[in-house]
């Protein structure tokens, strides 16, 4: 089969694989009909995350159409259309039985490994280097899907791919992230990062009440897109940023901030970025979190749906001192799929609204960099092998 294939910083190549075969008697394998590629996958792209393999198969937005299932199987039968999330669960462990899907203690291989240097296990990724498995990824024609009767949703009749291709990761990471802040009617939620987990984050958090959304960014698309869902917006490289959300907050700072941005943030060329470019080598960039941190009043919500890998320098005095509290973590995919796949039934949203970009498999590596380098107005692209 076709696949696309990590080969170092900024490779990725289009190229020839082993067809994947059930390997267990609760597998699938399914036919990929639309796949996706995300902003996690950008920091494997950019070198930033350790682990990779040369030959790796990158990709976790993925669904399709079953075409083997494993013995054990009793969910799935060939030709379901399903939605594959990008976290694997076993769904027996004590964390999945308590909803904790993404931190569940069977489903990497490598746990042991991972465990020496986080402490605990956690679950499995598709595509996404060997700390979490080194299971081959969903940017490809087929894909083997371990724990195939806990993780897939079946796709009802009457929804295309493209309005629910994203409940593999970033519809239900947006939602978690809002979830995570405990918005309440009437709160001031300011969002970093208006990209793909931010703009589900902007929805969901007025799905959930918020009274005022205010977006964060300098991409003129993705600013354009949060405006569409009713925020209020900031361009960051306009202006003092802290004095901005004060003005638009009349003095009081939001209630809850998200920061969907994680390790690849950019600053404004202030102070505090040029210490953190000197601290932490221009590697690992924590602008966001840190402006996230002194944007939040006194007693306010963090939630971080962002990614980070290793040590970054926070501003933890800002933190304590002002009483915040911190939420994160790998989104616990399984639980959000049956409540989000409804109200994308009943048409409280709809996500296609996010593709700008269709491709073929071969045209790949030359999205990834469109992708990185936010050209062509590129905010999502899909891929249909």
């Amino acid at each position: 089969m076709k696949a696309l294939c990590w080969h170092g910083k900024g490779d990725i190549r289009c190229e020839t694989v082993d067809d994947p075969e059930i390997q267990d008697g609760r597998d699938a394998i399914i036919r990929v009909t639309s796949c996706a590629i995300c902003g996690s996958d950008l920091h494997l792209y950019g070198g930033f995350v350790p682990g990779m393999k040369s030959g790796d198969v990158m990709g976790h937005e993925t669904m399709g159409e079953v075409v083997a299932v494993g013995k054990d199987n009793t969910k799935l039968k060939v030709g379901d259309r399903v939605v594959v999330p990008f976290t694997i669960s076993c769904g027996e462990c004590d964390y999945c039985k308590r909803g904790l899907y993404s931190v569940c203690e069977r489903s990497n291989p490598n746990g042991a490994e991972q465990a020496k240097q986080t402490g605990y296990p956690t679950a499995g990724l598709f595509g996404y280097t060997h700390m979490y498995g080194g299971i081959p990824g969903g940017q490809a024609e087929y894909l083997r899907v371990p724990y195939a009767d806990v993780g897939p949703i079946k796709v009802p009749n009457g929804l295309t791919d493209d309005q629910v291709l994203f409940l593999s990761d970033i519809f239900p990471t947006g939602w978690m992230a809002a979830e995570n802040a405990n918005i309440q009617p009437g709160h001031i939620v300011l969002v970093f990062g208006c990209g793909p987990v931010g703009q589900f984050a902007i929805r969901s958090a007025f799905m959930m009440g918020a009274e005022r959304v205010i977006a964060i960014d300098q991409v003129p698309e993705r600013l354009q897109l949060a405006r569409d869902a009713g925020a209020e917006t900031i361009d960051f490289s306009e202006g003092d940023l802290q004095e901005r959300i004060k003005t638009m907050t009349h003095g009081v700072g939001p209630d809850l901030v998200i920061e969907a941005v994680g390790l690849e943030s950019h600053g404004s060329g202030g102070l505090m970025e040029k210490v953190q470019e000197t601290i932490a080598g221009k590697m690992e960039r924590p602008y966001a979190l840190n402006e996230a941190i002194v944007a939040c009043r006194p007693g306010g919500t963090i939630s971080l749906p962002g990614v980070f890998v290793g040590v970054i320098p926070t501003m933890m005095g800002a933190f304590v001192g002002k009483g915040l509290t911190l939420k994160t973590g790998q989104t616990h995919v399984q639980r959000y799929l049956e409540p989000l796949m409804r109200k994308i039934e009943e048409g409280e949203i709809d996500p296609s609204f996010l593709i700008t970009h269709k491709i073929k498999l071969e045209d790949g590596p030359d999205a990834y960099k469109m992708f990185q380098e936010k050209t062509d107005g590129c905010v999502k692209v899909v891929i249909n092998p």
